[in-house]
């Protein structure tokens, strides 16, 4: 899929992420109501998974309610970083959950007991069903938000667990294997850890501003430095304005102190970075060698 796809943030798009909170909410209430009845720490496990899905979803609408306000006095790059933080704080829910998931199924093997089985598959069931509803909307609003990409993770992670419950439910009921339920809710535990731990360090790294992944500080200086006229970069900053934006800020050292000269320099800096790098905001302070030298 291209990564060039642009889907709306509009309040219209919302509309069917927040249907999708609604639902994994109810589902959450459903799938505990069943884990309880049945005695299986999967699904009550399922159904913690669930409630993480709905407050991701719930963060990162909310998020991206507040990323559509315009730059003001205050914030003048804007709002859409609030999106990056949703997904910091979504990844953090998910390692608690996963966390949480390990400290009962220990306790699971301590103390055994007989599930129900009929109950887990009919109840993990609907609960599928519904994980791929929901994983399906998520998905189609996930190609440049780092932070829907986070709820999507929830939603798909969700959905392969809802599967491993179902299995579970079915070696229960032909073999009394109590045991895999047990297993079923370690396994999902250690995907959702995986899945999070594996998304958290770019999401840090994007809000502590360190230079994208993908561009080399040292490729950029050698290339604004090979422009005609300008004989060194210094103080070189780039970092992410929000996952889309990049923004640099530079020293250029100039030979003519000449103004007209300077402005063309400037125009060949700002043409080269944005069809090199992607570079569209630049911010570039000229000095003249013999200023420098000072």
């Amino acid at each position: 899929m291209s990564a060039h796809h642009h889907y709306s943030h509009s309040p219209e798009s919302d509309r069917g992420l927040w249907i999708a909170v609604g639902i994994n909410i109810s589902l959450t209430f459903t799938q505990v109501i069943g884990g309880i009845i049945s005695g299986s720490l999967s699904l009550v496990a399922d159904a913690l998974h669930n409630l993480s899905d709905a407050a991701s979803l719930g963060i990162a609408l909310f998020a991206r309610t507040i990323g559509r306000k315009p730059a003001d006095n205050q914030k003048s790059f804007g709002y859409q970083r609030a999106e990056v933080i949703a997904a910091l704080i979504n990844l953090t829910l998910l390692l608690v959950v996963s966390l949480y998931l390990v400290y009962e199924a220990v306790w699971r093997l301590i103390e055994p007991q007989a599930v129900a089985g009929w109950i887990v598959v009919f109840v993990a069931g609907g609960a599928l069903v519904v994980d791929m509803v929901t994983a399906l909307i998520t998905f189609r609003v996930s190609a440049n938000s780092m932070n829907m990409k986070a709820a999507f993770l929830h939603n798909l992670s969700d959905a392969l667990a809802s599967l491993g419950v179902i299995v579970a439910g079915f070696l229960i009921i032909f073999y009394q294997w109590y045991w895999v339920d047990t297993l079923i809710a370690f396994l999902i535990a250690g995907f959702v850890f995986w899945q999070a731990l594996k998304m958290l360090p770019e999401t840090i790294h994007l809000l502590m501003e360190g230079t994208p992944s993908n561009l080399s500080s040292v490729d950029i200086k050698s290339a604004m430095e090979s422009i005609q006229g300008v004989e060194e970069i210094h103080h070189l900053h780039i970092w992410n304005i929000d996952e889309n934006r990049i923004a640099l800020e530079a020293h250029v050292v100039v030979t003519s102190d000449e103004l007209k000269e300077a402005e063309l320099i400037k125009i060949s800096l700002k043409k080269s970075l944005k069809q090199r790098f992607n570079i569209t905001h630049s911010t570039l302070e000229f000095e003249h060698r013999l200023e420098k030298n000072c």
